[in-house]
């Protein structure tokens, strides 16, 4: 009967449509733990906290690209209508769903059932379980809406003042977010048993996860003055800081980080079939021919994928093994795909395909160079990705996918310390230090800032410490699904609209082979010529001036995606409340800034 009641939770959770704003927040859950005797035992509220899993977890998908296809970072085949000029309006948004805060409400309300016949401790861990999802659900909404109601308890049909109700400001939600995040952190599980697996929601997820909405809710209130909640915005980079310290200093997690082994442990933590629990604190866990995904697919695939592709003007900030600058490389703008490469940061070749890539094709290990049928750029992503082409079939990858991890929960510490103006040696050698050392790279504190990273963020600020933990937070973190909060959160949406970059391209018309292993790659011409005349094999690209171009005419930067007419306006920071929910609901007016219309 128990394991019936998981299954009718995870379906509820996940499917069930609702009409109204009434029906979001008073209807009880349709399946059978509304019964009496439900929730009355530990395993009643194992089944029904498992439940939340199925209903919150991102997809793999939303954590590998989900965050930083549209972000600053990457280039990609289409973009998304959001981001394409001003068309965009609160007819076409969605989001507004609340059956998830339904189903944790409920929970929570129902919590007291098993208090008599539970310990204490596991009481109080499921509470912040609880807590802790609430938290989550609130976050994604202040994110996409800013102000939005908060509820904390399930309403009955006869609430009409709160079921159709205005919105509560973004302060008083995510002081609320801020209690149960808090709550959670005290009080849920500690034990081996919650620890290990590193997929369930304990302690150190809690304290992880406080350390990055604190980041987030801190920064964007420094950065977006148009809020007025500047005076606030020190609270919440306290506390992440404070969690994130909590975590380093008495969690159970460390860098994977061995001498020889630079050139491949941090991306053995993104194929690796179990998760590493050394480091990685919260995960999605796969297993092959028992639960696979199509990453791999989608990465490799000219079809199936986006074709995600990193930009140039990002690969410049992955610095030389020595710690200096690539960008004060003398003629760094104009080195080759495979000089580029050259005793750099060895995130980069593990992130992207590098010259020395090799792969299984056709189960034959082989050197593999970027692929223009999938790659826009020249910059090919493999950093989830298995390295056989016999994954390049849908749903046979079985890579589990961490979601935090213990290297975030540096880079939130140190991002709060230097926004807090308290970054110094001790916090450096914490924290950066020993992420780039991991890496290859020499971990010394530059002397001072970088003109090229204060560049790319538009000038926003010459604090080094700053820009460095930027720099090192983009590195680190690509493709992990965090880059788009980043930008918002800087309110640097303007990065979203410079022109993507590729690698340089000496001369239009040459063929290359880009890794060098004696097989011809790629040609980039102005006209097409003669299939006849065309190297069995080669990319062909023509820069037609509408998908591609090169950036000084017949030689330069691949310059690609110029007719998508991504535009940012600031108004794009929030999304407008969807139309559907205002026509229910009027008091959700006025409308988020600039989307009124």
């Amino acid at each position: 009967m128990k394991t019936r009641h998981l299954f009718t939770i995870a379906a509820g959770l996940c499917t069930l449509a609702l009409a109204s704003c009434a029906d979001f927040l008073n209807t009880d859950p349709e399946n059978e733990v509304g019964s009496e005797g439900f929730m009355t035992s530990e395993n009643d509220l194992k089944l029904y906290a498992n439940g939340f899993l199925n209903s919150f977890l991102p997809s793999e998908e939303d954590i590998t690209w989900g965050g930083d296809q549209y972000s600053d970072i990457c280039a990609t085949q289409s973009s998304t209508t959001f981001l394409k000029g001003d068309t965009w309006d609160a007819s076409q948004q969605g989001g507004w769903s609340w059956n998830d805060l339904r189903q944790v409400n409920y929970f929570l309300d129902n919590l007291p059932k098993a208090q008599d016949v539970v310990d204490d401790a596991t009481y109080r861990h499921y509470e912040g379980v609880g807590r802790f999802w609430r938290a989550y659900f609130y976050y994604n909404m202040v994110r996409t809406f800013g102000d939005v109601p908060w509820y904390e308890h399930v309403l009955d049909v006869s609430d009409t003042d709160e079921l159709y109700k205005g919105r509560d400001s973004r302060a008083i939600v995510m002081d609320h977010v801020l209690e149960d995040l808090s709550y959670a952190s005290d009080n849920c599980s500690a034990d081996n048993a919650d620890v290990t697996s590193g997929t369930l929601v304990n302690r150190w997820v809690a304290l992880a996860f406080k350390s990055r909405v604190c980041l987030f809710e801190g920064t964007y209130r420094k950065y977006h003055d148009e809020l007025g909640l500047q005076d606030t915005a020190e609270k919440f980079l306290e506390e992440a800081a404070a969690a994130a310290k909590e975590v380093m200093d008495n969690g159970p997690f460390s860098l994977v980080s061995t001498a020889g082994n630079e050139e491949t442990q941090y991306r053995s933590l993104f194929t690796s079939e179990t998760l590493n629990t050394q480091e990685v604190i919260w995960g999605i866990a796969y297993q092959q021919d028992v639960r696979m995904h199509d990453v791999t697919w989608k990465i490799f695939s000219g079809s199936a994928g986006s074709n995600w592709s990193m930009v140039r003007p990002f690969v410049n900030m992955y610095l030389m093994r020595d710690g200096s600058r690539f960008t004060d490389r003398a003629g760094y703008e104009t080195l080759t795909y495979h000089e580029e490469f050259q005793n750099r940061d060895c995130r980069l070749a593990q992130t992207v395909i590098g010259p020395d890539y090799e792969r299984k094709i056709g189960g034959v290990l082989k050197p593999d160079a970027p692929n223009f049928g999938v790659t826009r750029t020249g910059y090919m992503m493999i950093k989830w990705a298995l390295d056989d082409d016999v994954h390049e079939g849908k749903a046979t990858s079985y890579n589990s996918i961490p979601i935090l991890r213990y290297a975030e929960v540096l880079l939130n510490y140190a991002e709060a310390m230097a926004e807090l103006g308290r970054c110094d040696e001790a916090v450096w050698d914490a924290t950066i230090r020993p992420l780039r050392e991991r890496a290859g790279v020499d971990g010394s504190i530059p002397a001072s800032y970088d003109p090229y990273v204060a560049w790319y963020f538009d000038n926003q600020t010459t604090d080094k410490w700053i820009l460095e933990v930027r720099r090192e937070r983009g590195v680190e973190l690509a493709f992990e699904g965090v880059r788009y909060d980043d930008i918002m959160r800087w309110k640097q949406g303007k990065l979203i609209e410079r022109t993507w970059q590729g690698i340089y391209v000496p001369q239009e018309g040459e063929v290359y082979d880009l890794n060098e292993d004696g097989v011809m790659d790629v040609c980039f011409l102005s006209e097409d010529i003669p299939a006849g005349d065309k190297v069995a094999g080669v990319d062909y690209i023509l820069l037609d001036g509408t998908n591609y171009s090169l950036s000084e005419g017949d030689h330069g930067y691949i310059q690609y995606g110029l007719s998508q007419n991504r535009t940012w306006l600031d108004k794009k920071y929030l999304r407008p409340v969807p139309l559907s929910a205002i026509q229910i609901n009027e008091n959700l007016l006025p409308q988020n800034p600039g989307w009124d219309e």
